[in-house]
């Protein structure tokens, strides 16, 4: 055809079908950018929040981002751009509902101080805690793991301040940084001033000045500098250095029942401290009832009036709310408070609580039973010797005498004993017997000596042999005890054991000890 006789270009390129969108198509990686998630691999989502007098993209997923939206883009342009995209209003309070969760289920699992860090952080306190998870290291990747189980994408840096490990976490280039100790400069200089958390003005004034990443603000005199960003930015950096210190506010686990008495005059008399317990148990009694627990321990802080603190605790052997009880055994701990020039405010936590429902009473009122809690008389002991100097034994599942006891809790069921005849006095290590006469191999002995005595046996039974516990170490694989009860000839009756069976060398030296005696 003739070119005044050929169509417009328009009409040739037109098809039957509808043409593809242009932006649907998936945009070819960059140097600089993560893996762009195509468009078919997950439903598009932007979410929609008021920025000053303007609607702008808080947030897009990948996938959004692969179709051009951006952080910041006018929500008008964002729909222009594409019109099927799923558009949701944001929600700053459930955002800060669930950072406030996720950092309080730190405190009870990660780390005992814990923070949120807004508007989308959380920064958790290590210290003496990385050891508990593996280190840092395996800590960072059980994290990371922990959110990708429960759908979120999780950055997160470790350093030696607060204001580094922010900026590592939202600047960094790996998804898990680890600071070395004192590598702070050297890993905060490559990144953007914005890293700092400094205002919208003072970012502005970096671009207008020149200064791109942290290592530009360096050399720069802290005079000069402070009257170009002002003084915010000095102190956002001496804080991410390590120059000033940002201590951690943690974020209180309000689930621990907590009550308070502030007085109007300091008080410093033992009678005054007693009443001040009494009021809070009362109060802290229908707390606890009040939520259907019981207390298991209690801690009394005391703050002096020169801001010094005074703390003393108590533990109970079972969860309980009574108040008579708990104020026996605070008054123990009175002697420990010092008043110093008065005490003007107490507070009285439980940090362990057990569910404590209701008691049946009915066959204890009737007559029925006669047994008794010893609860009470335990905690009373227990307090004044110390918890530690309080237990029964229980059997536990050895061969190996002295293995087969265990201490437990004085109010725990003991359990079944086994019906081996055992010593009452069994000694925790075996001693060692001289001068020791018997027939071999499974005669008991006819004369030993024991703590400087001889001792003449008239009566024997035994053996009872006993093989060592193979799986625990490799020294008792073919280890043998053959076990004696004897009585001397003034009427003691003792357990003595002789190490290997006396025909074979390496189950045992055939030393004599002595173990345990009866009654």
């Amino acid at each position: 055809m003739p070119l005044h006789a050929q169509p417009p270009m328009r009409e040739l390129g037109r098809r039957s079908e509808a043409a593809e969108h242009p932006f649907k198509r998936p945009a070819p990686p960059s140097s600089g950018e993560a893996v762009i998630v195509p468009y078919g691999a997950a439903e598009p989502l932007a979410l929609i929040g008021k920025v000053g007098r303007r609607d702008e993209i808080v947030a897009a997923c990948p996938a959004a981002r692969a179709l051009g939206i951006r952080v910041g883009m006018a929500a008008t342009h964002a729909r222009a751009l594409v019109s099927d995209l799923d558009f949701r209003p944001a929600e700053p309070g459930a955002d800060a509902a669930l950072l406030d969760r996720l950092a309080l289920f730190g405190i009870r699992r990660w780390s005992p101080i814990v923070a949120v860090s807004p508007p989308d952080g959380i920064c958790l306190d290590l210290t003496g805690a990385a050891h508990l998870h593996g280190g840092e290291a395996r800590f960072c990747r059980r994290l990371q793991a922990f959110c990708r189980r429960a759908g979120f994408t999780a950055r997160i840096a470790i350093a030696d301040t607060l204001g580094a490990a922010h900026a590592l976490a939202r600047y960094g280039r790996e998804d898990i940084i680890i600071s070395p100790p004192g590598g702070v400069l050297r890993a905060l200089s490559p990144l953007p001033v914005a890293a700092l958390r400094l205002e919208e003005t003072a970012l502005g004034a970096a671009r207008k000045f020149g200064f791109e990443t942290i290592a530009d603000l360096l050399p720069v005199a802290r005079g000069p500098l402070a009257r170009r960003l002002g003084m915010a930015a000095i102190e956002r950096l001496d804080q991410a250095l390590g120059g000033k210190a940002e201590p951690i506010t943690p974020r209180e686990d309000v689930v621990v029942p907590v009550v308070e008495r502030r007085l109007l005059e300091p008080i410093g008399t033992a009678e005054a401290i007693a009443q001040v317990m009494q009021d809070l148990l009362a109060d802290m009694a229908q707390l606890l009832q009040s939520r259907g627990l019981g207390a298991r321990s209690l801690r009394l802080i005391a703050l002096r009036i020169d801001g010094g603190e005074e703390t003393v605790a108590i533990g109970t052997s079972r969860p309980t709310r009574e108040a008579a009880h708990l104020l026996r055994l605070l008054k123990l701990r009175i002697d420990r408070i010092d008043p110093g020039l008065g005490l003007e405010q107490f507070r009285l936590l439980a940090p362990h609580t057990e569910a404590l429902d209701a008691e049946n009473l009915g066959a204890i009122l009737t007559g029925e039973t006669t047994l008794r809690d010893p609860a009470r008389l335990v905690d009373v002991v227990s307090g004044r010797i110390g918890p530690a100097s309080v237990f029964r034994f229980a059997p536990a599942e050895s061969h190996v005498p002295e293995r087969a006891v265990r201490a437990v809790n004085p109010i725990e069921a003991p359990g079944t004993w086994p019906s081996w005849q055992r010593p009452v006095r069994l000694f925790a290590r075996p001693e060692p017997l001289h001068r020791v006469m018997a027939l071999m191999p499974d005669q008991p002995p006819r004369r030993f000596q024991w703590r400087g005595r001889a001792y003449k046996v008239v009566a024997g039974d035994g053996p009872e042999r006993i093989h060592g516990e193979w799986w625990r170490r490799d020294a008792e694989v073919w280890a043998v005890r053959d076990y004696y009860r004897v009585e001397d000839e003034h009427g003691g009756r003792y357990w003595v054991f002789r190490r290997g069976d006396g025909m074979e060398s390496n189950t045992g030296d055939l030393t004599w000890w002595m173990h345990g005696v009866f009654a």
